[in-house]
């Protein structure tokens, strides 16, 4: 009798290796990392994408390497490994040129048997993750994973530490090499246009953020202590399910009315300690340019006065999307509390409330292989805190249940 296969027996001959930027980046080159960066140093970007065979047909390891070595000269801050600064103890990035790891991983299921039984668990063996620390000069800040299946198609697996930018700099790094794949796939040299990857500078604002939550100091090993077990699930909304959810609401958008839907939910269910202040994060529309690598998402709380879980459902939408006024965009308030300490404590983000994250805008479809989009995509956050976080994300062009796909 041939005992039952375990998950963690699908992906197996795990191959490492290093990929770093093709010209030398230079002697002495450092990233300051801003207080906004030091905040989301306890949290993490998954991206999982899935090709069909056709899309990576004539695409080998060495080309997808080849690619990511032009890529990583625009990119070179990836490559860098964390140092702390000798008289304050502050942590920035020392860009030396270590690299990426780069990941390579076999599966026995076809691209389609894995997506029918596609669950949260089986995801995570798409991604490889190591957390940075205890030993901070030796940890890669990026890993990236592409596991073969068996019909030939693969997946890209991509584990992105928060303090290099969020998940948009994530979609905007990724696609950038799927350009890179196309050019080196016809024979062409691709065009090295160095990144913009300063931030922009923020005023001091007065009051303490709502949006940031101070957490034990965890020293060199950035790993998250949760309170309680967590656990990640996710499901679809079809295009009827919303209209029928917009009927009931009003005139919001579909990403409004799922956060009220679901704020009011999880009130019911901690009835006593239900959540009176939930963080939203969107796109910043004036940080459009896909060369930047950044925190530059905005974060806003919004705070009811009223029982959640005995609310209109209309009125909990129309609280959310009234609350659009830079007055409520947290990220000055963040960087003056972090800096106040000179980046010396901790703080997390995603779960100090609970928190929705808009990624309809995200770009998640932008990245092809010869020629084809993902037959999906999807994005998650490894490190959140107690109260939870929402992903709101598009589901492929065409697909059976098209419009949005909601991680929890």
């Amino acid at each position: 009798m041939v005992p039952p296969q375990q998950d963690h027996d699908l992906v197996y001959n795990l191959r490492l290796s290093s990929v770093g930027p093709g010209c030398v980046t230079g002697s002495d080159v450092v990233h300051d990392l801003s207080g906004l960066d030091l905040t989301m140093k306890l949290h993490y970007l998954k991206a999982v994408y899935f090709f069909s065979s056709h899309a990576v047909e004539g695409l080998t390891i060495m080309n997808m390497k080849e690619a990511m070595f032009y890529l990583l000269n625009d990119y070179y801050i990836t490559c860098g490994r964390i140092k702390r600064s000798e008289s304050s103890g502050r942590p920035y990035i020392k860009c030396n040129d270590c690299g990426i790891r780069f990941v390579e991983g076999v599966c026995d299921e076809t691209v389609d048997e894995w997506l029918e039984t596609d669950d949260d668990s089986k995801r995570n063996l798409l991604v490889y993750h190591r957390a940075i620390g205890p030993e901070l000069s030796f940890s890669p800040l990026v890993y990236l994973q592409v596991t073969q299946f068996k019909c030939g198609g693969i997946s890209l697996g991509l584990s992105w530490a928060h303090i290099l930018g969020d998940a948009f700099s994530v979609s905007n790094f990724i696609n950038n090499w799927g350009q890179h794949m196309a050019m080196v796939n016809v024979n062409s040299s691709p065009a090295l246009a160095p990144r913009s990857l300063t931030n922009t500078a923020k005023p001091e604002a007065p009051g303490e953020p709502l949006s940031a939550k101070q957490v034990n100091h965890v020293g060199d090993l950035w790993v998250l202590a949760n309170n309680c077990k967590m656990e990640t699930f996710s499901f679809n909304l079809t295009t009827q399910h919303l209209s029928n959810l917009q009927a009931k609401i009003g005139s919001v958008s579909a990403f409004d009315s799922i956060c009220a839907l679901l704020w009011r939910a999880i009130a019911k269910v901690r009835e006593g300690f239900e959540p009176q202040i939930v963080t939203v994060c969107r796109k910043d529309p004036c940080h459009d340019d896909n060369n930047v690598l950044g925190n530059n998402q905005i974060i806003r709380t919004i705070k009811a006065s009223f029982l959640v879980g005995e609310s209109d459902l209309n009125k909990l939408a129309t609280l959310i999307a009234n609350d659009q006024g830079q007055v409520c965009d947290e990220r000055n308030r963040i960087e003056a509390a972090v800096e106040k300490d000179n980046g010396s404590t901790d703080y997390i983000v995603y779960g100090s409330n609970l928190t929705f994250v808009n990624l309809e805008n995200a770009g998640l479809y932008e990245l092809e292989l010869n020629g084809e989009k993902p037959k999906l995509a999807y994005y998650s956050i490894q490190g959140v805190g107690d109260e939870g976080a929402v992903l709101i994300l598009p589901l492929p062009h065409g697909s059976a249940a098209e419009n949005e796909d909601l991680h929890a």
